[in-house]
C-alpha cells in the first residue's frame, strides 16, 4: 500500500503535515506554517524533492541516535525524521521517504 499525507491543525491554530508510509507509521514531519497554504506547499515540496538523494540531510543527535532532514533545492528543511536507534534504521526511513514521498493521496484532518 502507498504512503499518503496528513494535514492537520496543531493545538495553537498552526499547520502541519506528516508523511506516513503504508504501514501508517509516520515517516517524515514537517515545520509548524501559520497558514494551510504554507503547508500545502511544503507537501508539494516534499513530493518534488523527496525522490533525490541529494536532498538527505543525515544527523547524529547528541545521544548518539540517528535522524536526517529533507531539504528543498534551496536547502530549507521541509521535513524532518524520527530518531532512529541505528544507521541502518535511518536509511530504511529515508528509503521509505523517497518511495512514499511522491504521493499525491493527502487526507485532511483540519476540519476534524
Amino acid at each position: 500500500m502507498a504512503g499518503w499525507y496528513e494535514l492537520d491543525k496543531s493545538s495553537d491554530g498552526q499547520f502541519y503535515f506528516v508523511l506516513k508510509a503504508g504501514n501508517a507509521e509516520v515517516i517524515l514531519t514537517s515545520e509548524r506554517y501559520t497558514a494551510r497554504s504554507g503547508a500545502e506547499n511544503g507537501i508539494a515540496s516534499v513530493q518534488k524533492n523527496s525522490p533525490d538523494e541529494a536532498n538527505y540531510e543525515r544527523k547524529t543527535a547528541s545521544d548518539g541516535r540517528y535522524h536526517f532532514n529533507l531539504k528543498a533545492a534551496n536547502h530549507q528543511v521541509i521535513g524532518s525524521s524520527q530518531m532512529y536507534s541505528s544507521q541502518a534504521a535511518r536509511e530504511a526511513g529515508i528509503t521509505s521517504v523517497k518511495g512514499n514521498g511522491p504521493s499525491t493521496t493527502i487526507k485532511d484532518k483540519t476540519a476534524g
